[in-house]
């Protein structure tokens, strides 16, 4: 019975002894493996074997393109401007070994350099610049962290800006200057009408007035030839006179009886007798 008891036992030992020295590594993976404290070798994917008891898989490390989303910060920019920035990184493992002793948490190691370098960077750059220029900031974001998380053993394969824009402050701000600015031109176009019909209307009462005072001269031109015509016709210089007082006069008396306020004009019988006695007074 003790003899069956015991050799359970070894056959027992034999299979963990076998267990811990079969070691299966995933696709996309690799172990890195401590021998008595210290790192020893890293384990590829298949299948791997080690020494039991003395050696131990310290690590799995996954070799897959890891992302890490990098949390949204506020910024200030060259013109003293906050904005909130937040970035995506791509990474990948090529040294295992090298990420898990060269560094304590190599994912919040990224993170934060990923933050002080664009904070950095962004830092430099006025309010314009800054959100307008994605490309630019992600292609000296990568070069200035590559170099750095290459000593653990890390690759940058890309990083991208998702998000880059003013805090709510500052856009509210934005979007009342916009609003001034749209109400200041709108203004200024109003203004420019009113000028410009100002003057439109200025230059048609000068143009009108400028044909009246033509109109009036030719009118008087032709009044005058009229006159010398039937002066040197008739070879009287009083009939013409009476002629033109005449004239006005039946104008004048027209112009009384439209007249609203007017309710009966009483025409002289003698209406050239009339004139004379007008051009009598005159003398």
């Amino acid at each position: 019975m003790e003899g069956s008891i015991v050799l359970f036992a070894l056959l027992l030992l034999v299979v963990i002894t076998i267990a811990l020295g079969v070691r299966i590594v995933s696709q996309g993976s690799k172990h890195v493996v401590q021998r008595l404290g210290k790192y020893h070798k890293t384990l590829p994917p298949g299948l791997n074997i080690i020494i039991p008891y003395v050696d131990t898989v310290a690590y799995k490390v996954s070799t897959k393109d890891i992302v890490l989303d990098i949390p949204s910060q506020e910024v200030i920019t060259r013109d003293n401007v906050v904005i909130i920035a937040n970035a995506v990184a791509y990474i990948n493992i090529v040294s295992p070994e090298k990420a898990v002793y060269g560094v304590e948490d190599y994912e919040l190691a990224i993170r934060n350099l990923v933050q002080t370098s664009l904070r950095s960077i962004v830092g430099e750059m006025d309010l314009d610049d800054a959100l307008s220029s994605r490309d630019q900031i992600k292609s000296k974001l990568k070069t200035s962290i590559s170099d750095d998380i290459a000593d653990w053993g890390i690759t940058l394969k890309t990083v991208e800006i998702q998000d880059i824009n003013p805090s709510g402050t500052m856009q509210q701000a934005m979007e009342e200057q916009a609003a001034a600015e749209r109400q200041r031109r709108a203004t200024v176009t109003r203004a420019d009408g009113e000028k410009t019909a100002a003057i439109l209307e200025a230059e048609g009462r000068l143009e009108a007035s400028r044909r009246d005072a033509e109109a009036k001269v030719v009118l008087a031109t032709a009044t005058k030839e009229a006159i010398e015509k039937v002066t040197a016709g008739i070879q009287d210089k009083e009939l013409p006179a009476v002629y033109l007082l005449g004239e006005k006069y039946v104008e004048a008396m027209r112009g009384i009886a439209e007249s609203e306020n007017a309710k009966m004009v009483v025409l002289p019988a003698d209406i050239p007798a009339a004139v004379r006695g007008l051009m009598g007074a005159q003398k």
